[in-house]
């Protein structure tokens, strides 16, 4: 979803992290009070100056995950009934946080339709990431109904005339059914920086979030997890990012949804930011504080942080996989399994992060008719019985707290 300098998901400090099943201490997360207080000192230290004091005042950099634009995150239950539901969906992994989404409610029914106007363009030619993303948000919908006496009936892709009305969700009143994953959706978010080396995610938990692909048939979670496959994915995703960079048309089309003006980023409440890139707290408030960067050194830090900081820490690559990537509907159901390893991997002391170089070229290769260099080595990773490549993840335990990115509300996101 959003893989370049934020996220699809955004991100902020989460509750402490259960862990997973196996030996070893998951290790302890940062609270967020202690976070700001290193911060507010480092960043003194760093100013200096009143005119720079007051750019780091204006510029956010003491109110990451502050203000109404994250609300969404704190007030997600405070809705019941099918409004509440899709206060669940609107928190789901998307790609760069372009919230590609709008709903319909009514009393036993919600439609979800797509947003055309939230695309990435050119960085999501074929628009498979803004079909996998509204596949997250489903899946949270889902959740959150269950957890509140809602049985779901979807149906997905319903009017065949219109390719933007993605599902219908046919409520009816049952027994509430907690779970795992629907208290894990305010905890999930992509986790761009260094994950803990040399730790690997036990076999059992992998073998678990593969079965998260029940009751979504055609479905599948193929693991990269020992070295010699970790090598092979890491190093097609760094090849993928430079031709990404190297293609204006991609590289202009991500740096659009890249927010620098902190106020222009809380009002519009979506995009991606330095808040969420995964970097040190004095690094990150001193990026607020410089000049704004060029889209070519923004460029040059994705690379670098995806050769050097994601590449060289990933414990794990999972690849979400489906009969035919090329359907929507295929899309929709692949973005549920993906959102449910999401929220198992948040509800695990897990950190997961959404890399789609690979998939992006892929598609870009096909829209332009050129040599499928990115699309044959996907394909050639992945075993035909498996089905096809539809989008990828690094997973392993994280260093510190993610950061969560601005929400629009659900006033915005629902439809008469």
């Amino acid at each position: 979803m959003a893989d370049r300098l934020a996220p699809d998901s955004p991100d902020g400090a989460a509750a402490p992290r259960k862990p997973v099943p196996g030996p070893g201490d998951p290790g302890v997360t940062r609270r967020t009070f202690l976070r700001r207080a290193v911060l507010g000192a480092g960043t003194l230290l760093v100013v200096g100056t009143a005119a720079l004091g007051y750019r780091a005042y204006d510029e956010g950099v003491f109110s990451a995950g502050d203000g109404a634009a994250f609300d969404p995150w704190r007030t997600w239950q405070d809705q019941g009934g099918p409004v509440g539901m899709v206060a669940a969906g609107i928190l789901a992994a998307n790609p760069h946080n372009t919230q590609p989404w709008r709903f319909r409610v009514r009393a036993s029914q919600i439609d979800v339709y797509a947003d055309p106007a939230r695309n990435l363009g050119a960085a999501d030619p074929l628009r498979r990431e803004l079909y996998v993303g509204l596949g997250c948000a489903l899946e949270n919908l889902v959740l959150a109904g269950e957890a509140g006496g809602y049985r779901s009936a979807v149906v997905l892709m319903p009017d065949p005339r219109d390719p933007a009305h993605v599902a219908r969700v046919t409520l009816t009143r049952g027994a509430p059914r907690a779970s795992r994953l629907h208290e894990a959706i305010p905890d999930r978010h992509t986790d761009r920086a260094a994950f803990r080396s040399g730790r690997a995610v036990p076999p059992a938990g992998l073998e678990e979030m593969a079965r998260l692909a029940d009751g979504l048939p055609g479905t599948r979670l193929v693991w990269f997890a020992d070295e010699a496959g970790r090598r092979r994915v890491g190093d097609l995703l760094i090849a993928a990012t430079d031709a990404f960079i190297a293609d204006e048309a991609q590289s202009k089309a991500a740096f659009a949804w890249f927010r620098q003006d902190w106020d222009h980023f809380m009002r519009v409440r979506d995009g991606v930011n330095v808040d969420t890139a995964g970097l040190s707290d004095l690094t990150t408030s001193l990026a607020k504080i410089l000049p704004r960067q060029s889209r070519n050194a923004g460029d040059r830090a994705w690379r670098d942080a995806t050769r050097d900081t994601q590449v060289a820490t990933a414990a794990a690559y999972g690849v979400v996989t489906v009969p035919d990537a090329r359907s929507n509907a295929a899309r929709l159901a692949g973005g549920r399994l993906l959102e449910r390893v999401h929220l198992w991997a948040a509800a695990n002391g897990l950190a997961l992060q959404h890399m789609n170089q690979v998939t992006e070229r892929a598609d870009r290769e096909r829209q332009l008719g050129i040599r499928p260099r990115f699309g044959a080595a996907a394909a050639g990773l992945i075993d035909g019985r498996d089905g096809q490549w539809l989008a990828a993840f690094r997973i392993g335990y994280p260093t510190g707290d993610a950061r969560r990115g601005p929400r629009r509300g659900t006033d915005a996101v629902i439809v008469a």
